[in-house]
């Protein structure tokens, strides 16, 4: 099927909520894609942040392929195997932390507000507010929406979940100003991600952690996009030393099958008892079973270290580039490089259309360019991703 065609009949049967690029793809592997012409790709967006072990990685297909023989789904009514190991898992790598799963970053961020509620209104005296961040994102769905410090995604949608007041991010001292005696929980995001890889002060997550245990209210980290190694950590909070009360999971908590999770400590994990909250195919077999898999994964092919390591390379070689660059900026393969002048969306298009191999990248807006390569990127395929960025920019910028 060519392009024209896939084109004709989404824009017949699909709503027109994307705006998508002219492009395709029916096969990949590894940091490899091909469209339906036969173009080669070099994929630096990684599905946002999802194939965490690039494209259809052997180990991935095969646990996929064994378990899609044995068994798929039978519902949470019941004991699910595979989904006790993946909890045991996340619980020894995290320290502690008891998990509840669902199917996406939006399901597990919607399922840490509802705790947090439940144990601000039964534990807290009450509190039922939040502080959250502005220009962050945490989903789509009414709850998530609502801590999303974004006001486009508001329009048309208000009136939203209330209670939540939004403050600059990195702003420490806004922050603390911010937490009434009605606040339950801070909501924030280690690094913002889809606004173009905003990474706070050093000192800034610690400052929260020790605030919200002063004022005995609950810190919520959303790792959706950082979490599972993209940042050279497992959880990027691991690289400020502490430990917040919640944390959610998706995109590559199973290398590109659809999961999500939230893990809370166990005091107040408990708090989530029968009957206030479920996901029907949240956990099921198949996405425990590639998750295990990917697990493996990152420890057995260090994945974790090389994030870092390309990470480190890639910001050193984006930092050289001949180009109207305000700042490189990120952590591991979670990477912007921001423009001082409005290119990015041609940039990016540039990339796309280069001969005989593509890239894709990201535009955020017009002056940010965002790299979310898989942790299987290596240091041949950064050479090649920078000379067609390059190239690309030099096409469009004179």
């Amino acid at each position: 099927m060519h392009l024209t065609e896939v084109e004709r009949l989404a824009q017949e049967a699909l709503m027109p909520n994307y705006a998508r690029l002219p492009v395709a793809f029916v096969r990949g592997y590894g940091t490899r894609l091909w469209d339906t012409e036969g173009k080669e790709y070099l994929d630096f967006l990684a599905g946002i942040a999802v194939c965490g072990a690039g494209h259809c990685h052997p180990r991935l297909v095969a646990a996929l392929q064994h378990q899609a023989v044995m068994l798929w789904h039978t519902s949470n009514l019941f004991h699910n195997p595979l989904q006790a190991q993946l909890a045991n898992r996340l619980k020894e790598l995290s320290g502690g932390y008891r998990c509840f799963f669902c199917n996406s970053g939006a399901e597990a961020n919607e399922a840490a507000l509802k705790l947090a509620r439940k144990i601000g209104r039964e534990k807290l005296g009450g509190k039922w507010r939040f502080v959250a961040a502005e220009n962050s994102f945490h989903g789509r769905t009414f709850g998530a929406l609502s801590v999303t410090g974004q006001p486009k995604y508001h329009h048309g949608f208000e009136p939203l979940v209330p209670g939540v007041r939004f403050v600059p991010f990195g702003d420490f001292e806004a922050l603390a100003e911010a937490i009434t005696d009605e606040v339950c929980a801070v909501f924030l995001e280690p690094i913002q991600g889809e606004s173009g890889v905003r990474v706070p002060p050093d000192d800034y997550l610690p400052k929260v952690a020790q605030l919200c245990r002063e004022r005995g209210i609950l810190l919520i980290l959303d790792e959706v996009q950082t979490g599972m190694g993209r940042t050279g950590k497992l959880f990027a909070f691991q690289h400020y030393g502490i430990e917040p009360d919640i944390f959610t999971l998706a995109k590559s908590l199973a290398g590109g099958f659809p999961i999500g999770a939230m893990l809370a400590k166990p005091e107040w994990a408990e708090f989530l008892q029968p009957g206030t909250h479920a996901s029907t195919f949240g956990g099921n077999y198949l996405a425990c079973a590639v998750a295990l898999a990917f697990l493996d994964l990152l420890d057995e092919e260090g994945l974790i270290d090389n994030a870092r390591r390309m990470g480190d390379s890639l910001m050193a070689k984006l930092r050289q580039l001949d180009a109207p660059i305000k700042e490189v900026r990120g952590k591991g393969l979670m990477v912007a490089l921001e423009f001082t002048e409005p290119i990015a969306a041609k940039v990016r298009d540039a990339c796309l259309a280069a001969e005989p191999v593509g890239l894709v990248v990201n535009a955020v807006g017009d002056f940010i360019l965002r790299f979310l390569p898989p942790l299987t990127v290596t240091a041949e395929e950064i050479d090649q991703a920078v000379d067609i960025l390059q190239r690309a920019i030099a096409s469009v910028w004179a």
